[in-house]
């Protein structure tokens, strides 16, 4: 079943939510772009880097239904650990930080024709080397299924005949496609189908039209919440992987990606990070995962 994406945001939406807002620590702004349109917020300068070809407007290309990387709160501000960090590195270098939520499937597209400064949301590197300018891996992650609680599922090999559901254009949909290295056991499904957003996949789980979800784990434990006694994530994982912030393969995409790494750096070497970390701890981000090292290490 292939699904167009947001086809049922407004759906799950209502039975799911967003989660609630939580404020941006360690950065600089008093406020985040509104999910009713695109804005801006500007930041102190404390040393801006020059960059040809960049007008200082940052704009953050993000799935604003990818918690908790990138998601719209419950007061219709966009949020997430991914837009907390492009904030921090706004404010030190005192661009315009510019949020702004985008169809997945056409990233490529607006990247090239510099409507979005980057991708910065949860942006898996392996498999997509060649096609961006990344800044160095800052977090490690690795691709789960979830599946009901008591359902008799309990490893992979019991997805055998099973429906299976994943995102459009994720980094599980490549592993389980053809050519990724779970394509031989995405081969014993019944069944794989792709959807525009999580939070449906989690619907549909729990609605019994499929099995299992392939999805990022920190997703996983966020849209799982305090369901623990509905769903369950295997122990056995698809893959272990690495994220990364991804620009245009340009000049300018090569000296954007040097400078957000040298920020993020310093952002790790003064706590910010770890508090940031911290902040969405119970939505599975973890510091022990943060793998950029400091500046001077």
């Amino acid at each position: 079943m292939q699904m167009n994406r947001r086809q049922f945001l407004a759906a799950s939406a209502a039975l799911f939510g967003t989660g609630a807002m939580l404020g941006l620590a360690g950065c600089g702004s008093s406020s985040t772009g509104s999910a009713s349109g695109s804005s801006s917020t500007s930041s102190a300068s404390t040393g801006s880097t020059s960059i040809d070809g960049f007008d200082g407007n940052f704009i953050v290309g993000f799935d604003q239904e990818f918690p908790p990387y990138g998601y719209v709160g419950d007061d219709g501000q966009y949020t997430g650990f991914d837009l907390d960090l492009a904030q921090a590195v706004c404010q030190k270098e005192g661009w315009t930080y510019t949020p702004k939520p985008i169809s997945w499937d056409a990233k490529d597209a607006l990247l090239n024709s510099g409507q979005i400064t980057c991708i910065w949301n949860g942006f898996t590197v392996e498999g997509r080397e060649n096609d961006y300018t990344f800044t160095d891996p800052y977090m490690q992650n690795r691709q789960v299924i979830v599946v009901k609680a008591g359902g008799g599922i309990t490893d992979l090999k019991g997805l055998a005949g099973k429906n299976v559901v994943t995102q459009t254009d994720s980094a599980a949909l490549e592993l389980l496609s053809d050519g990724g290295s779970q394509y031989d056991l995405a081969q014993t499904f019944s069944q794989l189908q792709t959807i525009d957003n999580y939070n449906t996949a989690f619907m549909m789980l729990e609605q019994g039209s499929v099995d299992a979800i392939a999805v990022d784990y920190p997703v996983a434990v966020y849209n799982i919440g305090s369901k623990t006694d509905e769903f369950t994530i295997l122990d056995e994982s698809l893959n272990s992987e690495n994220f990364a912030v991804g620009f245009a393969k340009t000049d300018t995409g090569k000296a954007l990606a040097a400078a957000v790494e040298k920020d993020l750096q310093a952002l790790d070497a003064d706590g910010t990070v770890k508090s940031l970390c911290e902040k969405y701890a119970d939505q599975g981000v973890s510091y022990d995962l943060w793998e950029l090292p400091k500046a001077n290490s």
